[in-house]
């Protein structure tokens, strides 16, 4: 399944609940035909807003020789260093400077780009400039932990947005076989982890654009069973939801699904897949002694195309049950009213 460029990077603004933050950026993707262009682009406009506006300073433990004193005397270590006899000691104080963790995380990604081959020359050289641009600010080893580790405020967060995509682009570089150069993986050719851009994307989209119509979060739904021995419900696992949206009058779950392929192909005959209906059927069954609303629960599995649109439907008792899909090869407009038309006419 191949989605063009611009489509992506509003899958991603929305997953990342940060689309004014894509509109500040303002990224031209016309003529871009690969992800790691368009992620280094999104990232030098990113962070040229953030020079121009100053990059995050805070507090830092310095340890180091000076002249006289400053900040804590450390006697052992500057005896050990001999430096009287430079005329300096060595002090730990704490300086105000923008050698912080997201700088640096910024800074190390911006010069990881520069080793890929396939990158485009144009943004191999804005990303060179702008390298020149920053003081000095120390190159880390990037791990998943070290995002984990940044918090944000109210004056920094739009380092939210470029952190994501520094992140993005980090977990999908590889090393290459010659030395000190890199290879970006294309994410988007992996069904899992488009599975849960898919996902968050959705989840996202039905909360920003049915804010103060529907309640939308991710519902935790537990098996209807009667248990002779009580210990025995430990052994069962929980259900959760992919987005369940509901008001004073309607309850929908959505379970989004992602396959290269959209339905499965037996027999020469295209057929939805049988567990992504018996995990939505097992959604509605088990969500109805809640409440009168919840035994008219309306369940829709949501595929995404680059093809054919399929709008299946079907009622179990109560329940009525609907295939949707969205196309994503489409113009962005039509994606949006597609996917508020899915809710809206169920």
């Amino acid at each position: 399944m191949t989605i063009p460029i611009e489509n992506i990077y509003y899958l991603l603004s929305y997953s990342w609940n940060m689309l004014d933050e894509k509109n500040r950026v303002n990224v031209a993707t016309a003529g871009m035909t690969k992800l790691i262009d368009l992620l280094a682009k999104v990232l030098v406009n990113s962070t040229r807003l953030i020079l121009k506006r100053g990059l995050e300073q805070s507090y830092v433990e310095c340890e180091t020789a000076v002249a006289g004193l400053k900040g804590k005397l450390l006697v052992s270590e500057t005896l050990k260093s001999n430096t009287f006899n430079r005329y300096k000691t060595l002090c730990r104080f704490d300086e105000f400077s923008p050698d912080v963790l997201m700088n640096q995380v910024l800074l190390t990604t911006l010069r990881k780009l520069m080793f890929i081959r396939t990158l485009d020359r144009k943004l191999r050289e804005d990303i060179r400039n702008l390298i020149c641009m920053f003081p000095e600010i120390r190159q880390i080893e990037i791990t998943k932990s070290v995002f984990s580790r940044i918090r944000f405020t109210r004056n920094n967060r739009f380092y939210n947005f470029v952190l994501n995509v520094c992140e993005l682009i980090n977990e999908n570089l590889l090393p290459s076989e010659n030395r000190g150069e890199w290879l970006f993986s294309d994410f988007t050719r992996d069904e899992v982890k488009m599975y849960r851009l898919f996902e968050s994307f959705v989840f996202n989209f039905y909360r920003i654009e049915f804010k103060g119509e529907y309640t939308v979060r991710r519902e935790s739904i537990s098996w209807q069973f009667e248990f002779d021995d009580p210990e025995h419900s430990a052994f069962i696992p929980g259900m959760l939801t992919d987005i369940t949206l509901e008001n004073t009058e309607r309850k929908i779950i959505i379970d989004t699904k992602y396959y290269q392929d959209t339905l499965a192909e037996r027999f020469e005959r295209k057929k939805v897949r049988s567990a992504n209906l018996y995990q939505l059927f097992s959604y509605l069954l088990n969500q109805e002694r809640e409440s009168e609303r919840n035994r008219n629960t309306t369940g829709i599995l949501l595929y995404p195309t680059i093809e054919q649109d399929y709008d299946l439907d079907f009622r179990y008792e109560n329940h009525d049950i609907h295939i949707r899909t969205v196309n994503l090869n489409r113009n962005w407009t039509k994606i949006d009213t597609r996917l508020q038309e899915i809710v809206s006419m169920n």
